[in-house]
């Protein structure tokens, strides 16, 4: 790809997020990195949100002055210095020391915002009090719902203003790669060996996370499931755990446990759109789970057109799925998101170089969105739309 002779570019800065998945990918055990990075089945999804994104076409438009753009927005009432949020994701801390406190202070540095996972190693108290922004907190919904009630509360009292209710989990996807892992399923001897080898031969991260990252809990589980360890095998306990009956009609119990903003992420579907908002949800995020749930079906990016046509006049449309570059977030807003989530990106980004790294990513993001802007001739973000694009 590079050339006879030519220097891995990684042998110099990292200049894009793909950048930093190839440095996590060199620094993490192999169970770590196919965890985050992996999708389920044969990652059909996994792969189309990324494919279907790069073949989206921009207008290029000349001679219109772009000496001044403007990325900053707001989302659920909420001023963003641009259109992006940091996701919710599931073992943050196993990537990098804390990785949900750096990834907080991160975002409020950038001026945006940062959700935290119900699975996050960091707990919702811990990540709240290292950032003077006010966080979101991702929910899953406990079979017990005094598990949920009692997360409610905590993310209240540390001043969550969003909650984000997670809900294209019932059941577990069946990533492939976690099995052959042993992350999934049950764990013979040899592959306890064999993930006893892997995590010695990444001696820096041993040092940075098994050891340095202590306690390696489910931070936010504690008080409903005591010594609530990460499991060796998540897909069953998961099963054993979460609510597969959870229904529309729940909405009304969550929105007499939460008085602020509620977001439902996992919505592909235009008549689940309008069933959210009927329901009374602030907003919806068109996600997939990140092509890890349910394999073959529509890419984030593709889903999104008929969900802002159906609910977009009614509430804010985000999108979760595939974004890895400013270019990326230009074409989802320009298909009608408010704004973008992006988890992979700042996971591998923690991973490779911790707290500076996400910085780093947060501000190449920032300067492709702004070359963006300026090479289609737009000057300000919420004035996006598909007349940007080429047959959108």
């Amino acid at each position: 790809m590079f050339g006879k002779g030519r220097s891995h570019p990684l042998n110099l800065a990292p200049a894009s997020s793909e950048d930093y998945r190839e440095l996590a990918r060199r620094r993490l055990p192999r169970q770590l990195f196919d965890y985050i990075d992996g999708g389920s089945f044969q990652e059909v999804t996994l792969s189309a949100n990324r494919d279907d994104l790069h073949r989206i076409r921009f207008r290029q438009r000349v001679l219109r002055d772009v000496s001044s753009r403007n990325l900053s927005t707001t989302v659920l009432g909420e001023e963003l210095s641009l259109p992006l949020i940091l996701a919710p994701v599931g073992f943050g801390g196993m990537f990098s020391r804390r990785a949900e406190v750096q990834a907080a202070r991160a975002a409020e540095r950038a001026g945006i915002a940062f959700c935290e996972s119900t699975l996050s190693i960091c707990g919702i108290e811990e990540v709240a009090a290292a950032s003077q922004r006010p966080i979101w907190f991702q929910l899953y919904v406990m079979k017990d719902r005094a598990y949920a009630e009692d997360l409610m509360v905590r993310a209240r009292a540390a001043g969550c203003t969003t909650l984000v209710l997670t809900v294209d989990l019932p059941v577990v996807g069946q990533r492939y790669r976690d099995v052959r892992n042993g992350v999934s399923g049950n764990i013979s001897r040899v592959k306890r060996l064999r993930r006893g080898l892997d995590i010695i031969g990444h001696p820096s991260w041993v040092r940075d996370v098994a050891i340095g990252g202590r306690p390696l809990t489910f931070g936010n589980l504690e008080r409903a499931l005591p010594r609530a360890r990460v499991p060796g095998d998540f897909q069953g306990w998961v099963a054993s755990q979460f609510d597969p009956s959870v229904t529309w009609d729940d909405l009304a119990w969550l929105r007499s446990q939460w008085s602020g903003k509620i977001a439902l992420k996992g919505i592909l579907d235009p008549d689940d759109a309008r069933e959210a908002v009927a329901r009374g949800a602030d907003a919806v995020i068109v996600s997939n789970h990140g092509g890890r749930q349910l394999d073959d079906v529509p890419s984030t990016i593709v889903a999104l057109p008929a969900i802002v046509d159906a609910v977009g006049d009614e509430c804010d449309v985000l999108m979760d799925g595939g974004i890895r570059s400013g270019l990326d977030v230009v074409k989802a807003l320009s298909l009608g998101a408010r704004a973008c989530l992006i988890g992979r990106p700042w996971a591998f980004a923690a991973a490779a170089r911790g707290e500076e790294g996400i910085d780093h990513l947060l501000r190449i993001i920032r300067e492709e969105m702004l070359v963006t802007l300026g090479l289609t001739g737009v000057t300000d973000v919420n004035d996006l739309d598909r007349s940007v694009l080429l047959d959108p």
